[in-house]
């Protein structure tokens, strides 16, 4: 975010007076300077615990462009009796000639255990009307999600930080009954399901995506969701029968059934890997062509090998966009629709719980 214009702040204060002081800030603004326009896209409701405020700004600090228009910040102190509030109006810093300058508005609430039955009273007039409304709570609080999602159109979740695999896909598979999910376990696996889609797009290949034999995933100890996801995204785009994984030698196992072959699955931990997501993975067809893509530096390794062609190693270029890069593209997904999420949420929950 840009240099910090106006900021503003009361102790004991109420919802009606937080959202007036907005208004009055942007009336400031504008009366200083014409060409300060409120940026009017997406709001943003973060219910964080007080004390990780830091960290989730820090987090939210490096997503680039994508930043919410608005963003609402609800930090909860279990024992807090006041509501106390901030907020803080922030221009873009270099805005291209001609353009107008952008205004972004972050208002921070601090509540407490008495406040959490009026939730929906205290967020409802801090957000724009008539914007799409993103719902983010980074520590669970799942019942606190489920007060507040009358109030937006996306919520975000990461399936990787939930306790148990079962419980996380259920908890998200249940949200999708209520707004759309932007997962971003999901999200980490998206270069490696481009990659591979891309890999099979030659029409002499694209026969064999129906007669691929076996799926071997290997991911970081936590990312056993996002490993779950990339095989139900195969099994719901291929249209297999997927049937419960089962644990064996460290690595869960299972086959999914297809139109002409059962396809062996394999979920293989990789506790080498130093962040979340996928390691790498291997693909294999019953014509007897191999697909393997490895983590590498500058992007992935590629290996492809068939029973009469001679082995093909390259690297296809693309450094990792990080958790805080994955974070942004989760805010620019709160504004668009992917139709392959929810049958791989699907088809990963018959195969994982």
């Amino acid at each position: 975010m840009g240099r910090t214009d106006k900021v503003w702040s009361a102790q004991g204060t109420t919802p009606d007076a937080i959202e007036a002081a907005l208004r009055q800030l942007l009336i400031e603004a504008h009366a200083e300077r014409e060409d300060f326009v409120p940026a009017r896209v997406l709001n943003m409701i973060a219910f964080v615990d007080r004390e990780w405020t830091g960290e989730i700004a820090n987090r939210l600090r490096g997503v680039g462009r994508y930043h919410a228009s608005r963003l609402v910040v609800l930090a909860y102190e279990p024992r807090r009796t006041r509501l106390d509030a901030r907020v803080i109006l922030a221009a873009d810093e270099h805005p291209a000639p001609g353009e107008p300058v952008l205004l972004r508005e972050t208002v921070v609430v601090e509540l407490g255990d008495r406040h959490l039955d009026d939730l929906v009273t205290i967020a409802d007039p801090l957000v724009v009307t008539d914007l799409p409304t993103l719902l983010w709570s980074p520590h669970g609080h799942h019942e606190i999600v489920a007060d507040l999602i009358p109030l937006a159109q996306a919520v975000l979740v990461d399936s990787v930080e939930g306790p148990d695999v079962s419980e996380a896909l259920d908890w998200a598979c249940t949200l999708s009954d209520r707004a759309y999910v932007v997962d971003l376990a999901w999200l980490r696996s998206t270069p490696w399901r481009e990659r591979v889609a891309a890999m099979f797009d030659p029409p002499w290949l694209r026969r064999e995506l129906g007669m691929l034999s076996s799926v071997t995933v290997r991911h970081h100890p936590a990312s056993t969701v996002a490993a779950g996801l990339y095989v139900g995204w195969l099994s719901s785009r291929l249209d297999w029968k997927p049937a419960r994984l089962v644990t064996h030698d460290g690595a869960l196992i299972g086959t999914a059934h297809a139109s002409r072959q059962d396809v062996e699955l394999r979920l293989q931990v990789a506790p080498e890997l130093p962040v979340p997501g996928l390691e790498g993975l291997t693909i294999e067809t019953a014509a007897g062509h191999m697909l393997r893509l490895d983590r590498g530096p500058g992007g992935l390794r590629a290996r492809f090998a068939g029973r009469r062609e001679p082995d093909r190693v390259w690297t296809i270029p693309g450094a990792s966009r990080g958790e805080t890069g994955v974070l942004g593209e989760g805010i620019r997904q709160a504004l668009l629709r992917d139709p392959t999420y929810l049958p791989a949420l699907r088809h990963a929950r018959t195969m994982l719980t």
